[in-house]
């Protein structure tokens, strides 16, 4: 079974983030930091919230702070995002090779779904699983342990494509093989994703 991340994997997301985060800490004066990156990146947003609420010190609550992130966010995922370069060619290849294809993000549910079908690529997969409504992290192994088990496929038997090295991680842990792909967003972390991954790619074009 191949199971995909989406945002900077799939499709080229992650400078929505990176402009909501930005323009979120700027309001407050606060700086972006390598340190909040890791806090608040592939994290299910509740997490992220309560995170940036301790970590900025902030009055707002979480739920307050998650409102003021989806209007800065607005339409972006409906209007503004693209599929990385290969992607649907690559999805063809393993469509027509019958491979069991899920989607497996930290992505809001109401962007998810929203980017997938603007997209066309909700007809590729079999199964999308969110993070938030799972009740895990994927950070942690337990997830990708819990996207096989939903599936009925050993954990030995997944592929995991994921842009996050922090994910890459745990889904070797959890006995995957590891493809990491690029995103130049975060760039600081390729070096560390050649040595852990079994493969990594700059784009899917390399695949097809």
């Amino acid at each position: 079974m191949l199971i995909f991340d989406m945002d900077g994997t799939l499709i080229d997301s992650n400078g929505i983030w990176r402009t909501v985060d930005e323009t979120f800490l700027r309001r407050r004066g606060l700086p972006y930091t390598r340190e909040y990156y890791e806090g608040v990146a592939h994290t299910v947003f509740p997490k992220a919230a309560a995170f940036t609420k301790e970590y900025c010190r902030l009055a707002e609550s979480p739920k307050e702070i998650m409102a003021e992130w989806m209007d800065l966010a607005g339409d972006m995922y409906a209007t503004a995002v693209t599929c990385k370069p290969g992607v649907r060619a690559y999805l063809d290849k393993c469509r027509a090779r019958d491979e069991t294809m899920i989607v497996l993000t930290s992505s809001v549910p109401l962007h998810c779904k929203t980017a997938l079908t603007h997209l066309g690529l909700l007809p590729y997969f079999r199964r999308v699983l969110i993070a938030q409504e799972l009740g895990l992290d994927k950070k942690d192994p337990a997830i990708f342990r819990e996207a096989a088990r939903i599936m009925g496929v050993a954990e030995q038997d997944c592929t995991v494509f994921d842009d996050s090295i922090a994910s890459c991680r745990s889904a070797l842990s959890a006995g995957m093989t590891v493809v990491g792909v690029y995103d130049s967003f975060f760039d600081l972390y390729w070096e560390e994703m050649q040595q852990e991954c079994h493969r990594t790619i700059r784009s899917f074009e390399e695949l097809v």
